[in-house]
């Protein structure tokens, strides 16, 4: 702004400056370790996108709870895979709202899905990928889960939705077994 509270048009724009910023901060200091550079939401945006994408799996757990296979359903996309633990592949979020529908009636009935958040990564600025552990319960929530899956959710007209999902039953005794004949297949983290 000048001084008579006009607005300064001959300075950069906007767009301008923040690429000015990008290509400084995406350019490795000579001394740095050659890494890629990656375009990056403001910290603010992760943050309201890791809110965002937590309120997913927590109104999936809701809707689980509640044996609704149809709001269960609709946190995914229409073209959604889902993969459980026995391996079992289904195509499409009719697909998933179906088969959950029954399992809520049957197998399933009266259980509630605990989960808890490993790790959130954003490797677009509309895709998550995100790593729990999680069981089904009656009761009590498990102190530890049994199992671990992987969301992939997309950002669609401003809303997160599970494009994929994949569960996996750990086996606690040969991941013990595995890490004493190889240690170093023991994860770092």
């Amino acid at each position: 702004m000048r001084a008579d509270n006009s607005p300064d048009v001959t300075g950069p724009s906007r767009s301008s400056r923040l690429s000015a910023y990008h290509s400084v901060a995406c350019s490795p200091a000579a001394s740095a370790p050659a890494r890629p550079c990656r375009p990056t939401a403001s910290r603010y945006r992760r943050k309201t996108d890791r809110t965002a994408v937590a309120a997913v799996l927590d109104s999936l757990a809701e809707a689980w709870g509640r044996g609704d296979a149809d709001a269960y359903g609709a946190h995914f996309t229409e073209d959604a895979t889902y993969v459980t633990f026995v391996g079992t592949w289904y195509s499409g979020r009719d697909d998933i709202a179906g088969s959950h529908r029954v399992l809520f009636e049957k197998f399933l009935k009266g259980t509630k899905l605990a989960h808890e958040v490993l790790d959130v990564r954003f490797p677009g600025a509309d895709v998550a990928v995100v790593s729990t552990s999680g069981d089904t319960y009656k009761g009590d929530a498990p102190k530890n889960p049994s199992k671990v899956q992987t969301y992939t959710l997309v950002r669609d007209g401003g809303r997160w939705l599970v494009a994929a999902f994949h569960n996996t039953r750990r086996k606690p005794l040969m991941e013990r077994v595995s890490f004493a004949f190889a240690p170093e297949t023991k994860p770092k983290r």
